[in-house]
């Protein structure tokens, strides 16, 4: 039996900790059962963007015709693009696991692990136990139950970063910020997609004005299913045949790609865990239960990232990382924050988002005020020939407290960042931004129009 200080499962936020132990003269292990640096490294954030930034620069090129700028895209190589995404991961996973092994006060285990008992764990070729345990083991795709599946290849998030070449074509299952981040991609770099989501709109969390928005400027390049029940996959002659259902009408659809990617939705990591075994009780979808401190069930035991299902984000996880330590060496606890969590869908158009939907107002009864402006109504939007952007923006009334922020269009993810630094400033009102000099003409303009456009909810807002 091995003792330590500390077990860290998962090195992806996990990683945090294992920095903040080793600076407080903890000796520590570090379970990893995939590359080190998890989701976001290596199949997730970080090769998703390097796939991502070229095509939007291809559809930029694109969208030149509307200000009269007339170009070609004389080649997309996507060679370049993978051996500059490799270059980029490998370095950093590289300069992890280099780390790691190289201090003398972490024991790295190249291991699934599972509990055998109180705070004690089992690898295949030894057991550890510490005081303390910090689950960050996070989650993997959901393989949907479809009938054939088993007799065709297809992809997953996991795999997709490792293909050589491109395919003419490809079917994706899921119509999420995954399915749609990809479909950009792809299709900017001249395969013919189509996405078959079951859902009745795509981006099913997101305000129902952004999803429409992403639906209509996508759609341009992209096949769009909604609302269709993937019945069946079987080989066709030219690739996968995926047969769909229509649940408004009834009809059977049959799209064929010489790729099948499904993005379905995710699962938990917790069951390779066993960790009933140490008391850590799970939810109903199987993640790793934490209360408001991010203490699971079980002395000792704290959970955080995408093992608890609650945010998916790696800059949450990063957050919770902070709180688990905190509350791990502190005898007060601090609470996690969850109030202004934002996170951004980098499809064709960008999407960046904060706080609550109107839908989530709504329903905790709060008397609110909400606010839109088009990107149109601004002159750097009517310069850039913008014909889809849009701001919304949900604010309490009376408190003048911001709720919510939700923004559609070029530099989404830059917009939507200057809500959150005003939701985490003093009272979280809007008014620091009522009371500021905007650059002109800049987008910056079109967060605030929206803030200064604000009207009961039900008004009509005029494009």
């Amino acid at each position: 039996m091995d003792e330590y200080d500390l077990i860290i499962i998962g090195s992806g936020a996990g990683l945090n900790l294992v920095d903040a132990a080793v600076r407080s003269g903890m000796r520590v292990a570090l379970a990893e059962n995939g590359q080190m640096g998890g989701t976001c490294l290596n199949r997730g954030c970080i090769p998703s963007k390097m796939w991502i930034y070229p095509a939007d620069v291809i559809r930029q090129i694109e969208d030149g015709h509307r200000v009269g700028v007339h170009a070609r895209l004389e080649k997309a190589d996507f060679e370049l693009v993978q051996q500059r995404m490799w270059d980029s991961v490998v370095k950093e996973r590289d300069g992890i696991s280099n780390a790691v092994k190289e201090d003398p006060q972490v024991t790295p285990i190249r291991d699934t692990v599972s509990f055998v008992g109180d705070r004690t764990l089992k690898a295949s070729n030894r057991t550890i136990r510490a005081p303390r345990i910090v689950i960050a083991g996070g989650a993997r795709s959901v393989i949907p139950d479809i009938p054939g599946l088993d007799d065709v290849d297809y992809q997953t998030s996991e795999t997709i970063f490792d293909i050589e070449t491109l395919p003419k074509s490809m079917v994706i299952v899921g119509g999420g910020f995954k399915g749609c981040e990809f479909a950009h991609f792809f299709s900017a770099f001249g395969v013919d997609v189509t996405i078959v989501q079951r859902g009745s709109r795509l981006l099913p969390n997101e305000e129902l004005e952004i999803s429409s928005i992403v639906t209509r400027k996508l759609g341009h390049h992209v096949t769009i299913r909604t609302a269709h029940d993937v019945k069946e996959v079987r080989k066709g002659d030219g690739g996968i045949e995926v047969m769909s259902v229509d649940r408004n009408n009834g009809k059977e659809v049959i799209d064929e790609g010489e790729m099948l990617l499904l993005v379905a939705g995710m699962k938990s990591n917790a069951d390779w865990l066993d960790p009933a075994a140490t008391g850590v009780e799970l939810d109903e979808r199987g993640y790793i239960k934490v209360n408001e401190h991010l203490e699971t069930t079980a002395e000792g035991i704290w959970a955080l990232g995408d093992i608890t299902g609650r945010h998916m984000f790696r800059h949450t996880a990063n957050y919770e990382s902070q709180v688990v330590w905190y509350n791990m060496m502190s005898d007060e606890k601090v609470s996690v924050d969850e109030h202004a969590i934002p996170h951004a869908v980098y499809t064709y158009p960008t999407v960046g988002s904060v706080g609550m939907t109107e839908e989530e107002v709504k329903r905790s009864n709060m008397k609110y005020l909400v606010g839109y402006n088009y990107y149109s109504n601004v002159a750097k939007g009517v310069a850039m020939a913008n014909d889809h952007g849009l701001v919304k923006v949900l604010v309490e009334a009376g408190t003048r407290r911001i709720l919510g922020a939700h923004i559609v269009g070029p530099e989404a993810d830059l917009l939507v960042q200057q809500v959150v630094y005003l939701m985490n400033a003093g009272d979280q009102s809007y008014l620091p931004m009522a009371r500021s000099q905007i650059i002109h003409p800049s987008l910056s303009e079109v967060v605030a129009g929206a803030f200064a456009h604000l009207a009961e909810p039900g008004a009509h807002h005029h494009h």
